[in-house]
């Protein structure tokens, strides 16, 4: 019998009547005769109270490198108790199943405590538990060091953990449960003629998971893609037997009619730093984004363009709207370094997205993104493109109308 890994998000176990909900589908999927892993994450909330617990406990003083794994200590047992809870539901069903935690699966892990990055399975008696019938009920979110400690994935860790034991498995499919049935071409909150997009591809998924779409962590696509892993996004608040096809995330082969443009994606948390009169030769840039990089600064888009002055330049970047006071700080520091004449942040802005395999195989794709934001009076200050994407910022009161006149323009709008 083929393998499946299941998983449930923190809203999906939000309370008991949820994890309720949650075992009548696992029992439902049971009598099946599937064979399954079910992930969970710890229930809604839970986690933000673990961290302001860990944070009193500590206080503001205390050195991280005495911080990091204790903390992830007390993270890691929202989603304990959440799959003891499922199990004990799913017994009360008349099921067989257990809880397993990182430690037990042997889910190894390196030691960047709150953001660990998963380097593989160790032998564990996981497959042969799944295989005699039993429900394995996974704790999300956590694995464990060569020296024992427990590590986090990092919020959202528990889609990555669903896809690494899909992939250790070599599961079917991983079908991830959330509060939505699928991936809409654009937030169905902004756009109310936004539909659901039946398969799409690992590349899309990447880029609208990495532009803002808040339906996959982009980490878990990343693995999906990297290990062939079918991912299916379902949504937890249908009964038993009810409908619910979902979006399928799976490989660019598979997917017969390629859109030009799949979905429109936005992001509002940006920041637009610009640094007038850099000097034009080799090395400027390479000691403004080193110095960034050590400063944790994640850089997105990034423009240069020769300036009124000769030997000089203008260069521009974005960042996290949460980074640009690092970015700030970083940068006045670095003035008298690197020569650059002005600085400037600026916060209202926001990045608009367009994805689609086929803008790889289209031509006259820009040309339409920015007529039709230009007949909507809406001005263009960066713009970047990949083979899939075409990005560009704007200013944030325009976002809600940039979204609707592109998703119309390129014929996404549910008839």
């Amino acid at each position: 019998m083929a393998r499946t890994v299941l998983k449930f998000g923190g809203t999906s176990v939000g309370d008991l009547d949820r994890i309720a909900n949650v075992a009548e589908i696992v029992a439902a999927r049971a009598a099946r005769g599937e064979h399954m892993a079910v992930i969970v994450s710890a229930m809604s909330g839970e986690t933000n109270k673990l961290v302001a617990l860990a944070d009193g406990a500590a206080g503001k003083d205390l050195a991280r490198h005495l911080y990091d794994d204790e903390y992830d200590v007390v993270v890691a047992s929202g989603e304990q108790v959440t799959a003891g809870l499922l199990a004990l539901a799913l017994r009360r069903r008349g099921l067989k199943a257990r809880s397993w935690l990182g430690w037990q699966l042997r889910l190894k892990t390196d030691n960047s405590h709150g953001r660990a990055r998963i380097l593989g399975f160790d032998d564990s008696s996981l497959p042969d538990s799944i295989d005699s019938g039993e429900i394995a009920v996974v704790a999300g979110f956590q694995g464990v060091t060569d020296d024992f400690r427990v590590t986090t994935l990092g919020r959202g860790g528990s889609d990555t953990s669903a896809v690494a034991v899909a992939a250790a498995l070599g599961a079917k499919v991983c079908d991830i449960y959330t509060d939505v049935d699928g991936v809409y071409t654009t937030d169905p909150r902004m756009v109310p003629k936004a539909r659901r997009i039946d398969k799409i591809s690992y590349e899309e998924m990447l880029e609208m998971a990495s532009l803002g779409a808040k339906v996959l962590q982009t980490r878990s696509v990343e693995l999906a893609m990297n290990h062939n892993v079918p991912v299916r996004v379902l949504s937890s608040f249908v009964k038993p037997g009810e409908e619910s096809p979902g979006t399928l995330v799976c490989a660019e082969e598979e997917i017969v009619e390629k859109q030009v443009v799949s979905g429109v994606a936005y992001s509002r948390d940006e920041a637009k730093v610009t640094l007038y009169g850099v000097p034009d030769k080799p090395g400027s840039s390479a000691k403004i984004f080193s110095a960034l990089a050590k400063a944790g600064v994640n850089v997105d888009m990034i423009v240069q363009a020769s300036s009124r002055e000769a030997s000089k330049a203008n260069l521009v970047f974005t960042c996290t709207e949460r980074d640009s006071p690092f970015a700030r700080d970083t940068l006045e520091n670095l003035k008298a370094e690197v020569g650059y004449e002005r600085l400037e942040v600026a916060r209202d802005v926001s990045k608009i997205s367009i994805i689609g395999v086929g803008m790889k195989s289209h031509t006259g794709v820009a040309e339409k993104m920015f007529t039709a934001l230009s007949e909507k009076g809406i001005n263009i200050d960066v713009i970047a493109t990949s083979e899939i994407k075409i990005s560009v910022l704007i200013g944030a009161p325009y976002t809600e109308l940039a979204v609707r006149a592109l998703h119309t323009a390129f014929g996404l709008d549910a008839e």
